[in-house]
């Protein structure tokens, strides 16, 4: 597994731990740990390396958090298409693949839509992470060509009570400084991290799940809905509306409207015709557990 520090792998790794699983950790630099193997995802991946695994999971990436100037926008892209690169190619040289390969991906995939209802099937929208997304999931067919079973998980705004956009968005609204963003009206297709592991679980375990798997919730909400339901969980106003010149100032033009202000309404199709039955298929109830 990589991306073993992020939030979804501090979720997933202590439960499939938990299942039995014994976990071999893809991380930087030096190691001396038989359960880690060193990487650099910018570096060609000896195939040796991940040989005999019955199972990779792919999660690493640089954070889209941040104003996005070229270098940012570049580790961003090459974080993500050049380590999947490198990994799906070890993967598919090695004698002893592995049975499936669950690659992360993102619901920037589809780009701002608007009320469009969108799964597993819609276009790809237009923008950087729609390319930088669609990219991400080519460099992963080199695994799939090769006869691996592969997902790519494409994973919406993730609702943890450690990193992620919710920690994030606990301050200001704690304060009283919460509101909606820009209209409000664009559409947030959220999942809770205990059904991001749950899904994850179904995917490694159910053989006829291969290529895009929306992980998101089955109700997305507004952003006016969900400010509103969070700045009452913590029984605060949310009369402090952020305009969307002021997204685009603090987070820069192009990160603020593919990040904040735009909208994707997005249905977890392939989950719910597989018979996976989500834990928090509602926002209240989501929020409830994280911060009750």
């Amino acid at each position: 597994m990589s991306g073993v520090s992020g939030p979804i792998g501090e979720a997933v790794l202590p439960y499939l731990e938990s299942q039995g699983a014994r976990v071999t950790r893809l991380v930087r630099g030096a190691v001396r740990d038989a359960d880690k193997v060193s990487w650099n995802p910018m570096q060609p991946l000896s195939p040796a390396a991940v040989s005999g695994f019955e199972a990779v999971i792919h999660l690493a990436g640089e954070s889209v958090v941040g104003r996005w100037n070229e270098n940012k926008k570049n580790a961003i892209r090459d974080s993500r298409v050049k380590g999947t690169t490198h990994l799906a190619t070890a993967l598919a040289e090695t004698d002893s693949p592995p049975r499936v390969f669950i690659c992360a991906s993102a619901i920037g995939f589809y780009g701002n839509r608007g009320e469009e209802l969108l799964n597993e099937a819609s276009a790809p929208g237009k923008g950087f992470l729609p390319e930088v997304c669609q990219k991400w999931e080519a460099a992963s067919g080199i695994a799939a060509r090769a006869g691996i079973r592969t997902v790519n998980l494409r994973i919406g705004m993730v609702l943890s009570p450690r990193g992620g956009a919710l920690e994030k968005m606990l301050t200001p609204f704690k304060l009283g400084l919460g509101g909606k963003i820009g209209s409000g009206k664009q559409w947030w297709s959220w999942i809770h991290i205990d059904d991001i592991v749950g899904a994850l679980h179904h995917a490694l375990q159910d053989t006829a799940m291969a290529g895009p798997l929306n992980m998101v919730g089955p109700n997305p909400v507004r952003n006016a809905e969900f400010t509103q339901l969070l700045a009452a969980m913590l029984r605060r106003p949310a009369f402090f509306k952020v305009p969307a010149f002021g997204a685009r100032a603090v987070f820069g033009k192009q990160a603020a409207e593919e990040l904040l202000l735009s909208s994707e309404r997005v249905d977890p199709a392939k989950l719910r015709e597989s018979g996976y039955t989500f834990r928090f298929p509602d926002l209240k109830a989501a929020l409830e557990d994280l911060l009750g």
